[in-house]
């Protein structure tokens, strides 16, 4: 009883204080503008998560990756923005890969908050300061910086700062930021079943497709913690929707999980979280696939496997 009282404060307190996006949360920045003691909520919350990791109780609650990161101390990437904003990772892979100068950018970011914009300097002087060919990389890691930790600061240091009363931020940073978001928010039963029922095939694959009966054969042979881990691989978390799979949502909305072929046998599987893509090469056989998979899902930190 006390267990589920704790749940029904902690998912009330998360709905006040954080945005939803899909069904991952993320750090409102106006929390304070909503209400004056917003920060005392904040710690309220990490003293929460602390409570239920202690006693071994998962929250029902997921967050977007580069909170876990946060939490982990570990940098955050170009790669962890794309399932949160894949317009805006977009357009920041564009200035990578080509010579910004001709769009004018300066050091400094427009911030829209209840209908007012604010010109917000990235460095001393930034709204001055030309992106160009050269400083671009600076920008991005800026952007990045901004956009995840530095508008947040204080309620991610606040949230920590409760989390930290029950739980040392050092015992927590043996863990990845996937490790993490399975130790505070569990593992949910997946059904293999719907899973494949409400899954699409491009790139010359269909459900019949040996390559793609092998797959869902390999699916089968995992366990749950397994299966968690190659749904966060390729959609960025690994939480199931309430309604199943045909919820599945990426960042531009309904998108059902998808696997399309790509690549050469001698490649590991790849994924693209924003549409909930996995590339898949055409193996020749099950027990191939089956070690790629496993291997690509086990070391996401390691490669370039997550776009």
């Amino acid at each position: 009883m006390y267990y589920q009282g704790l749940l029904i404060v902690f998912h009330f307190l998360f709905n006040s204080c954080y945005c939803r996006d899909n069904y991952t949360l993320q750090i409102n920045p106006d929390s304070g503008i909503c209400n004056e003691q917003h920060l005392d909520y904040f710690k309220f919350i990490g003293r929460v998560a602390g409570m239920a990791v202690y006693h071994g109780k998962l929250l029902d609650a997921f967050f977007i990756r580069p909170f876990y990161k946060m939490m982990l101390q570990k940098p955050i990437t170009l790669n962890d923005m794309e399932p949160v904003d894949s317009e805006y990772y977009n357009s920041l892979i564009w200035i990578k890969d080509n010579d910004p100068e001709d769009l004018e950018l300066m050091f400094a970011v427009d911030d829209e908050s209840f209908g007012q914009t604010r010109t917000i300097p990235l460095l001393p002087n930034g709204a001055d300061l030309a992106v160009t060919n050269q400083n671009k990389e600076q920008y991005i890691k800026l952007i990045i910086d901004y956009r995840f930790i530095t508008r947040i600061e204080k309620q991610m240091n606040s949230f920590k700062a409760g989390f930290s009363e029950l739980i040392p931020l050092n015992m927590v940073t043996i863990f990845d930021a996937n490790e993490l978001e399975l130790l505070l928010g569990g593992l949910t039963e997946i059904s293999v079943a719907d899973w494949k029922r409400n899954s699409a095939y491009r790139g010359g694959y269909y459900d019949n497709h040996i390559v793609i009966q092998w797959f869902w054969k390999a699916v089968l042979m995992f366990d749950n913690e397994m299966r968690a881990r190659l749904l966060q691989f390729v959609t960025g978390t690994s939480r199931v929707p309430m309604n199943g799979f045909a919820h599945l949502y990426g960042s531009n909305g309904p998108q059902l999980f998808t696997i399309e072929k790509w690549g050469t046998p001698a490649a590991l599987p790849r994924s693209h979280t924003c549409f909930n893509r996995l590339d898949l090469p055409p193996y020749d056989s099950f027990y191939t696939l089956r070690e790629k998979l496993r291997t690509a899902v086990e070391n996401t930190q390691g490669f370039e496997g997550v776009d």
